[in-house]
């Protein structure tokens, strides 16, 4: 099953940005039989320092330059069915630990590809050919219901997100339609406070209101009440506080709210939002180099997701370092924070060795694969974070759907409610 040939074009995400999609041809010398595979790059807009680099110098030009010149002539000819070894080549062409010469965007399309190719050559759906056989788990969904900060342009709330999980719902049909409602029902609330709200969304389909973040969550928590008890559905309440874009430095600067908080009274406002609406899911509650603090909240809520991103990176190194210390529960999972599914794969088996749970996650800017789908059971993953709403937060969801429905009795739903 060899690649015959690769090429790469420049696309849109939901977003608008530029990014980058491969594209492979794959023989099957014994028919004579041609594949097609394509996969795409999507693009954060809030990005942590450790990640690889998107882009090399020179942009997305450049990008597609090297993409000619050093990769494609080193992975025609690869064996489809082992895509490792295009992960490898990706590796030893670059040659830099962020993906500095040929960018991150295309290690990780290139690596998409190589995996969608191989489970295509093998007739087999992707989730299997990443996962086993025996890959059965489905995950929750995690939803990101009113948005604020980077996601928003500083429009909305000060924390990023405010999201829902079901916690144990029957199948992931109800788990996505329970979100969906939330989603949809929040707005006759948010418009009793917030009076001149004309409907607006940000990056990743999340209503974006000129209200605190503490209304944003007591909304929430109504709304879910209501919704969960209708399902028969007990939902979580969950925030993404993407705390790097807060620090200053010194102080966590909440603009909209006219409030500075040092590391000691985040900390302690953190975990009033806990106790008060009775969180289960805190994504980077503190700055991304502040490892002593996320512990110190781990140790007061050991049976919360308390969950890093711009932390960890998806990066083995630093999720080894955050375990050693025991400074979360959870880790967020993007691959193309680290740039193949390979090195993913590694991350998610270090996050494994320290009792991590798993989030498989969607960027801001994505686009209309639905790969991420597939990744998130692949993996094992307990939960998936990929909006509610638009075409590109759907389509994932939609794909997560039809691998329940294909998976029949034999699928588990994941728990997360007692860690």
């Amino acid at each position: 099953m060899q690649i015959q040939d690769a090429w790469i074009r420049k696309i849109f995400t939901g977003r608008g940005d530029v990014t980058v999609e491969v594209e492979l041809t794959v023989e099957d010398a014994a028919t004579g039989d041609i594949l097609v595979a394509r996969a795409a790059a999507p693009a954060g807009a809030s990005r942590g320092a450790h990640e690889v680099l998107y882009f090399p110098e020179g942009g997305v030009d450049a990008a597609m330059a090297a993409f000619e010149k050093l990769v494609a002539p080193e992975i025609v000819g690869l064996d489809a069915t082992e895509p490792y070894t295009v992960d490898g080549k990706l590796e030893e062409v670059d040659g830099t630990p962020r993906f500095e010469r040929i960018g991150g965007a295309v290690a990780i399309a290139t690596s998409f590809v190589a995996a969608e190719a191989g489970a295509a050559a093998l007739g087999m759906p992707l989730y299997a050919f990443l996962g086993g056989a025996y890959a059965r788990r489905l995950p929750l969904p995690l939803g990101n219901v009113i948005g604020g900060g980077k996601h928003s342009r500083g429009l909305g709330p000060d924390i990023q997100e405010f999201l829902v999980i079901p916690l144990n719902p029957p199948d992931v049909y109800t788990a996505v339609y329970t979100n969906v409602e939330i989603h949809k029902r929040v707005l006759k609330h948010i418009l009793k406070v917030d009076t001149t709200f004309t409907g607006g969304k940000n990056d990743e389909g999340a209503w974006t209101p000129r209200i605190s973040s503490v209304t944003a969550l007591r909304i929430l928590k109504e709304v879910a009440g209501e919704v969960g008890q209708e399902l028969g559905v007990e939902i979580g309440l969950g925030v993404d506080m993407a705390s790097s874009s807060l620090w200053n430095g010194e102080r966590y600067v909440y603009k909209n709210e006219g409030v500075e908080r040092s590391p000691r009274e985040q900390l302690d406002f953190v975990s009033k939002l806990v106790e008060e609406f009775d969180l289960v899911y805190v994504e980077d509650p503190f700055h991304e180099e502040d490892f002593q603090s996320f512990a110190e909240l781990t140790e007061r809520f050991k049976d919360r997701l308390i969950v890093g991103d711009d932390l960890f990176v998806t990066n083995p190194e630093r999720i080894k370092q955050g375990g050693k210390m025991k400074a979360a529960t959870g880790v967020i999972i993007k691959p193309d924070q680290i740039g193949t599914l390979l090195r993913t794969h590694q991350a998610v088996s270090t996050a494994r060795d320290f009792g991590m749970r798993i989030i498989v996650s969607h960027r801001s800017g994505d686009t209309e694969y639905r790969t991420l789908a597939h990744i998130a059971v692949g993996l094992g993953a307990e939960v998936i974070k990929t909006g509610i709403m638009g075409g590109e937060r759907t389509t994932k969801l939609n794909e997560l759907i039809r691998i329940g429905e294909y998976l029949g009795k034999w699928a588990k739903i994941s728990q997360i409610r007692r860690l």
